[in-house]
């Protein structure tokens, strides 16, 4: 096959996956028209891209405790909740603030709330968020560099975390992809350790979680639900646990709507 073929191939292949959550090896070469061996080379390149993650004998989008899923995947899921939460949150901010928004598919959807809000200063690591500011007359935007991450099409890393250190907003948005009643988690150490500069960066501290996060765990503590000035959340969620959580923050229930 050509080079333009095989790059069509495993687009076909990534976008299955990511709509189906997961695939065996041998349904994607019947969807392809290629042998398995062919088939699994494809799915270890895009492991590599992180687009995906690999199984004995498949792929899968889905997130674990130890993996998060990519941003292609993560774009299409719960986006009512998304929308409901991103509203809400949306609402905290004024003109004239400074603010900080993180990488994840949430913060994104807000991201979109905001442009018509100049003036306004938006510090981002998140390369969608640059693409949401970029040209809007009123928006004065600082992009944190870093590694970039194709799972989650943004820049991480100790150079991104140097960067937020040094400095000082209004107010930061961010998500992350698990919280109990404690505890905000993810799965990774270098998304993590942004999240935490990002949170200790700013005046007030906003966190935003569709309630398919909560009640979950992750490999990695970003930090106490105590910490936090704001959690919203969508009205799915689970009323005991917001119980719980109203004991340690201040949390607004979205709902949402069609």
């Amino acid at each position: 096959m050509t080079k333009r073929s095989a790059e069509e191939r495993r687009r076909l292949i990534a976008d299955h996956v990511v709509e189906q959550g997961t695939a065996t090896g041998a349904a994607l070469a019947q969807l392809t028209g290629v042998s398995l061996m062919t088939v699994h080379r494809d799915l270890d390149d895009l492991a590599r891209q992180g687009v995906l993650r690999r199984f004995r004998g498949g792929a899968s989008a889905l997130p674990s405790t130890v993996f998060e899923s990519s941003l292609d995947y993560r774009l299409g899921v719960n986006t009512a909740e998304k929308k409901a939460v991103a509203r809400a949150a949306a609402a905290l901010v004024e003109p004239g603030m400074s603010v900080m928004l993180d990488d994840s598919t949430t913060v994104l959807v807000m991201a979109g709330l905001l442009v018509d809000l100049a003036p306004l200063t938006v510090v981002t690591n998140a390369r969608r968020v640059l693409d949401v500011f970029a040209g809007c007359e009123g928006i004065r935007l600082i992009a944190l560099g870093g590694e970039y991450s194709r799972t989650h099409d943004s820049f991480l890393g100790m150079p991104c975390v140097e960067a937020v250190e040094a400095l000082s907003v209004d107010l930061v948005a961010v998500s992350t992809s698990a919280l109990d009643a404690r505890t905000a988690y993810h799965q990774e150490q270098d998304v993590v350790l942004v999240k935490r500069a990002m949170l200790t960066s700013a005046a007030t501290k906003v966190m935003l979680m569709d309630h398919t996060k909560l009640a979950r765990t992750a490999l990695h503590r970003v930090g106490p639900v105590g910490d936090l000035d704001h959690l919203v959340v969508d009205d799915g969620a689970d009323a005991e646990l917001l119980g719980k959580l109203r004991e340690r923050t201040r949390v607004t229930v979205a709902p949402i709507t069609s």
